[in-house]
């Protein structure tokens, strides 16, 4: 019985690996593409065609990469996961939307669409068991 105890506990300590693992490359994704997008701004404006007479251009680039980087950052950290997470959805809708509205390309449209659900995902659940947001909470 012992046994079945320790295994257990074990099991409930370790759970969560796999949920974080997940949410710290969510946030080095978002981080990288937002590296890969300040780096390749032409290829940005490119992107952004088919939404250039719906939103002012300039603004949706400025919201977009510190959006991207920086929310990767505290998503990697699991630090304001949730706060994050809603300012990427538009973004990750937006994604979803270039493929719909401009050329669809499937395998940007896959990208897109796991990214956006993951997210989703993740603004119910929160960050973790492993993330300095549990350890701030129960610190209290």
């Amino acid at each position: 019985m012992d046994t079945i105890k320790k295994i257990n506990k074990w099991a409930n300590l370790h759970s969560y690996y796999p949920i974080d693992i997940l949410r710290i490359s969510l946030g080095v994704f978002l981080f990288t593409k937002g590296l890969y997008f300040m780096n390749n701004s032409l290829q940005l404006v490119e992107l952004i065609q088919p939404f250039k007479n719906y939103v002012g251009e300039m603004i949706l680039i400025h919201y977009l990469v510190p959006a991207h980087i920086i929310g990767g950052i505290l998503i990697v950290f699991g630090l304001l996961t949730r706060w994050a997470l809603i300012a990427q959805i538009p973004i990750l809708i937006g994604a979803v939307l270039i493929n719909v509205i401009g050329e669809f390309q499937v395998s940007n449209f896959i990208i897109a669409g796991i990214t956006l659900l993951i997210a989703i995902f993740f603004t119910y659940f929160g960050s973790g068991k492993h993330s300095a947001d549990y350890h701030l909470k129960m610190q209290q």
